[in-house]
């Protein structure tokens, strides 16, 4: 990609499991974990005795250079030379979506090799070193053990805390500190712990010329991934009881074979968005793709059926959270709508529950590891739910929206049928409250409460006509005859209460000349619903190009910060490929410029390029 991205995927396999490269040049820093705290791996070539580090960071090595960097959506490449060697490294973590097991296997991949440019080269071997912060919240909280493990024709070496408390906190600022990171890889090598400086499992190999090593860092956590309302839940990979070693044991196996997956699947995504947006939305797309899908949790129910957990990554820690899952499911509802549903499962059971006694969706299901039920605007004191700190028109629409959305992508309905009565409500309440909804939040709460939204309006709209289509697709014609006239008019008056003199159209019904973005509006041309004329599309978007700062389009007029999701949905409803790249390009060029070397954040200042807040939060899957 011609993008500078201005953080680098290397191993991004779920929440925890996930280190970073916070500059395109691999031996320019320490690598991170997404929160910015160090996940040390570091990385040395010896050249006939000579020690230079590709990876990571050590003020007393010498770096060989970095001459080349790739991103794709599954692989990250780096080259380096000097005047005797070329290095190749390659990172790849098979995050195929139809493939649950690849999907969740806790294994990602690191292949080197190199080629001679001196002819008297005579031995090359690569030392990779992996930092206690990788098994434990911060690096020296807790005492840590290793083993040395051999299996299989592998050579593994294995680093924990001492004392194991797995899901024992909640939090947002906060990494794992129970089960095992893994080092391994295929044949023999020599591992030791080093400590000069923290400790490090470690390991040396030797390289033949033109034949790649392949090395592996997996993380076990001991089949306690989720705490799924009191019960403990593993993930998908490990749901009859397989163990880590037999997971490396199959990841180096079936290398090859998952490298051409991994490479088919990016190499489509990247050529579809090509088409689709052009050579930068290309580049965005695939720069999000493995974030959206690591700050994720895939495990099993009871049951037997899926959840997919998210994370709100640096909001609030929430686990399962309606208004994140909704602007993320762009990237499911194209490659797999089981994850969507396993998004939705949660809040179904904790709404069903008697812990729920409201007659609109919850915020949540708990926070994350913990699935335990909604902790957004609950009173610390008396644990009781502030009603003013709810979002009731938000999330009702969210539900019912993402809900169409999987029927129509599955071409049924048989998802949402056992649900339709609590969905039912949810919409009662959206035609009893969405047309002028009072002082509450939404999913934009970051900019604070709001009387008479109108974007939060429109949401409400779109609720109620994909209730309309639910259940038209369940067979019940009569009721969705009436839903489908109750959003034909709500949309009538939203069009008359909203607009402005200019052909715009505002932030709130009664403050006039205000904007903001419509982005809910997007689902009447996705469904092909016709609620609003082509004429307010026209105008609105037109009015939109006029505001444009140097990064994008600000959320609305009340400040110059904007939302990557919401300003790809807006695209979405300009009427050219040729519109759609002018509302992209700003959006690639903040991400190509800011100084902030951090994983894909959604929320930005459109004039200085400056992140505000949120860092690798699954909403990214909005840009699809």
């Amino acid at each position: 990609m011609k993008l500078r991205p201005p953080a680098i995927p290397l191993i991004t396999v779920d929440p925890y499991f996930s280190v970073w490269a916070s500059h395109e040049v691999l031996n320019f820093r320490e690598t991170q974990h997404w929160t910015r705290k160090n996940n040390q791996i570091r990385g040395y070539v010896d050249i006939d005795g000579e020690s230079f580090i590709f990876m990571g960071y050590e003020r007393k090595s010498r770096k060989i250079l970095q001459t080349e960097m790739d991103t794709e959506a599954l692989t990250t490449r780096y080259t380096f030379e000097n005047e005797k060697i070329r290095l190749k490294v390659q990172f790849m973590t098979p995050l195929i979506p139809d493939n649950l097991y690849l999907l969740t296997r806790p294994v990602s991949y690191m292949s080197v090799s190199y080629e001679k440019k001196l002819d008297t080269v005579n031995s090359v071997s690569v030392k990779i070193m992996v930092g206690e912060g990788l098994c434990l919240d911060r690096a020296g909280a807790k005492p840590t053990v290793t083993e040395e493990r051999r299996f299989n024709g592998i050579t593994a070496i294995k680093m924990g805390a001492e004392e194991q408390l797995p899901l024992s906190r909640c939090g947002d600022d906060l990494r794992i500190d129970w089960g095992y990171v893994y080092l391994a890889t295929l044949g023999e090598a020599e591992c030791a712990v080093e400590q000069e400086r923290g400790k490090y499992i470690m390991q040396k190999a030797a390289l033949e010329c033109g034949i790649e090593r392949l090395f592996m860092f997996a993380y076990d956590d001991l089949g306690a991934s989720i705490n799924y309302f009191g019960k403990t839940l593993s993930s998908y990979w490990n749901k009859d009881g397989k163990t880590i070693e037999e997971a490396i044991t199959e990841a180096a196996r079936d290398f090859s074979e998952t490298r051409a997956l991994a490479e088919e699947f990016s190499d489509k995504l990247c050529a579809d968005a090509y088409m689709a947006g052009g050579e930068k939305y290309s580049d965005l797309l695939c720069l999000a793709y493995r974030q959206v899908i690591a700050a994720h949790k895939l495990v099993v129910d009871e049951s037997g059926e899926i959840l997919f957990i998210s994370k709100e990554c640096f909001s609030n820690g929430c686990a399962a959270t309606v208004d994140v899952s909704y602007p993320s499911i762009p990237l499911f509802l194209i490659y797999n709508t089981e994850l969507i549903k396993g998004m939705l499962r949660p809040i179904y059971r904790f709404a069903q529950s008697d812990s729920w006694k409201y007659d609109f969706a919850p915020h949540d299901a708990g926070r994350y590891p913990l699935v335990t039920g909604q902790v957004y605007g609950l009173d610390k004191e008396t644990g009781e739910l502030l009603l003013n700190r709810q979002m009731p028109v938000e999330e009702c629409g969210n539900m019912i929206i993402m809900e169409t959305n999987i029927a129509l992508a599955d071409g049924n309905a048989d998802f949402v049928s056992p649900h339709i009565d609590i969905l039912k409500k949810w919409c009662e309440y959206l035609i009893k409250y969405g047309d002028d909804p009072e002082n509450q939040l939404c999913t934009d709460d970051f900019a604070g409460h709001m009387a008479h939204n109108c974007n939060l309006s429109l949401k409400a709209i779109m609720g109620i006509a994909g209730m309309s289509i639910l259940l038209g697709m369940l067979g019940d014609e009569r009721l969705s005859a009436k839903y489908r006239r109750i959003a034909k008019k709500k949309a009538k008056s939203w069009c008359e209460r909203a607009s402005n003199p200019d052909g715009s159209y505002r932030l709130a019904f009664d403050k006039e000349y205000s904007y903001s973005m419509k982005y809910n509006m997007v689902w009447d041309k996705i469904w092909g619903t016709g609620l609003f004329p082509k004429s307010v599309y026209k105008s609105e978007l037109a009015s939109n190009f006029a505001r444009f700062n140097k990064y994008g389009m600000p959320l609305d007029n009340r400040c110059d910060q904007t939302k990557s999701d919401w300003l790809t949905w807006c695209a979405t409803m300009t009427s050219s490929k040729r519109e759609f790249e002018k509302y992209i390009a700003p959006m690639w060029q903040f991400y190509n410029d800011t100084p902030d070397r951090i994983a894909m954040t959604d929320w930005y200042d459109t004039v200085s390029g400056t992140h505000i807040g949120f860092v690798n939060r699954t909403v990214q899957g909005g840009l699809y």
